[in-house]
């Protein structure tokens, strides 16, 4: 362990708590530009292959090379802002996520453009944990409800302004304004960053575990990438003997070798302080968030691919059909902030499981072949509402009786914990729904097709046989079997009957876990009494206070 030494730096010039409606602002416009990335991308698909001439594999690269980089590393660079300070780690990520984004702009081949957003996604994963780093250092424990508000509020606007957004930019500007538009954004959040935000350092000079970095990292990397390409592979071989779920495996082997050297270095200084777990509230909130990731996922995915498939929506009309959700949850994510710092969290986030796990239901069920926009409306209502009583709380939970010192990790890991949900959903998801998908568009076809004639019936039924080994790649015009008319119309109604047979069980899943979720809340305990929390805040060393 190295030694402790105190830098050079300025005595604090303003108490933690000072000026914290600037600070909650820029980090929430931080926030809102990593978020606004993550949905805008999808509506430039279609421009990126006719562009750059992307087959299908190297487009879903664009997509998947952020996400992979960005869930890896999570935890990394949350120990590093606990051990360098925040604001360092913020303005550096940052920087790395607006230079990434100019050269995503500017790239003419695929391969730049994949590299591009690989970089982008180290970017958003060393500013992503510092938020709540800057909550919990500059608000008291019953105080940080509103920063953690503000922030479900930004997270709802951005979901909602990805897809209409990018709609706009694609159609007037052309692609590379979607990468373009966060160079202003960017800039302006860093300037801000630096005028207003305080330098919230730990004051004494950690050394890295450099061999566990290694280790985290690339266990992550095999699982992560092992659930991401899973279905591209058809879980077998991804080249010569080399298979996913052996790529899967080594990483979960790398993980407990992971687990192993950080056990032995718990007394020194661990990448991953098993401290953090040994607190009851911040072990079940990580399991709610992980549930929450998945089950984000797990419902919109199949919906969105319904919009668009079935119900023959442009993905910018899709977006607006799921516009009352995020809509409800900016709403009820003010609301639960300002209930949060009145009565105890855990009366908000099992009401606000439920709630979303209900809507939920309503809308699964409510999908048919010829459904109608509106009837989505009071499910994605009741299910944003539900959302809004659940990020505000789950994070209060979770941090309120840690020490600031292990803001960034229990940062790192929350965020780590949600997204490995959300790409575990995006496997298991996506195989069930392909799986589903085959024998209901079988099953369809020889019904639908019984009175056509018997060469014919054959070769419809094989043709949806076929297009059923493709999983999600099926959409609704390939159901025509190449004809037109009578024959085009039936093709349409197998699939969209079929999608919809395949589609609602699917998303039942993710409800029953949200009843698992509220299970899990049930057993959150009362945080410790006025006394204990201000034993914490106020025993915190001076080298562990805001510094200006």
């Amino acid at each position: 362990m190295s030694t402790p030494t105190t830098p050079a730096a300025a005595t604090p010039t303003s108490p933690p708590g000072a000026r914290t409606g600037p600070v909650i602002a820029v980090l929430a416009l931080g926030l809102f530009m990593t978020l606004l990335d993550l949905t805008i991308v999808n509506i430039a698909i279609p421009d990126l292959v006719d562009s750059l001439g992307s087959s299908l594999d190297q487009v879903l690269w664009v997509l998947n090379a952020y996400s992979l980089l960005y869930a890896v590393l999570l935890i990394t660079t949350g120990r590093l802002g606990d051990l360098i300070g925040p604001k360092a780690m913020y303005l550096t990520g940052m920087a790395v996520f607006v230079a990434a984004s100019a050269g995503s702009g500017f790239a003419r081949t695929t391969a730049v453009l994949i590299a591009c957003r690989a970089l982008q996604g180290v970017g958003a994963a060393m500013l992503a944990p510092q938020t709540l780093v800057f909550i919990t250092a500059l608000l008291p424990p019953d105080k940080r409800a509103a920063g953690f508000a503000a922030i479900g509020g930004t997270s709802g606007l951005a979901v909602l302004a990805g897809p209409t957004l990018g709609g706009f930019i694609v159609t007037h500007l052309g692609w590379e304004w979607i990468f373009f538009v966060n160079l202003p954004i960017g800039l302006l959040t860093m300037a801000l960053c630096v005028r207003l935000v305080p330098d919230v350092r730990p004051g004494i000079r950690h050394r890295l575990d450099l061999l566990g970095v290694l280790l985290l990292t690339a266990g992550l990397f095999g699982v992560v990438f092992g659930l991401i390409e899973g279905e591209r592979y058809d879980w077998a071989t991804i080249t010569g003997a080399l298979t996913i779920p052996e790529v899967i495996a080594a990483g979960v082997a790398v993980l407990v070798l992971f687990g192993v050297r950080e056990a032995r270095r718990q007394g020194g200084e661990p990448l991953l302080p098993f401290e953090v777990f040994r607190n009851r509230n911040f072990t079940l909130m990580a399991g709610v968030l992980a549930i929450m990731g998945f089950a984000m996922v797990g419902l919109y995915l199949p919906l969105t691919i319904y919009f668009q498939s079935v119900l023959g929506l442009s993905a910018v009309a899709a977006g607006l059909a799921i516009a009352p959700q995020p809509l409800a949850m900016m709403f009820s994510s003010m609301l639960g902030g300002a209930l949060s710092d009145r009565i105890f969290g855990k009366y908000l986030l099992v009401p606000g499981l439920v709630l979303f796990g209900a809507g939920s239901a309503w809308v699964a069920l409510a999908a048919h072949a010829d459904s109608g926009r509106l009837v989505f409306v009071p499910g994605l209502v009741i299910a944003g509402l539900g959302m809004g009583w659940v990020w505000v709380p789950v994070f209060s939970l979770a941090t309120r009786d840690l020490p600031p010192r292990l803001a960034g990790v229990s940062s790192g890991v929350l965020d780590t914990v949600q997204e490995l949900g959300s790409v575990l959903a995006t496997a298991v998801i996506g195989a069930l729904l392909s799986s589903r998908l085959a024998s209901s568009l079988h099953d369809e076809a020889v019904s639908r097709s019984a009175g056509l004639p018997d060469g014919v019936r054959s070769r419809f039924v094989a043709g949806f046989d076929q297009a059923g080994s493709s999983g999600l790649q099926v959409g609704a015009g390939s159901g025509s079997g190449g004809g037109t008319g009578r024959l085009a119309q039936l093709g349409h109604d197998v699939f969209a009957h079929g999608f919809v047979t395949a589609m609602r069980p699917t998303m039942l899943v993710p409800v029953a876990l949200m009843a698992l979720a509220a299970f899990l809340a049930l057993a959150v305990r009362r945080p410790a009494d006025v006394a204990d929390v201000a034993e914490v805040v106020e025993g915190r060393t001076d080298a562990e206070r805001p510094m200006a």
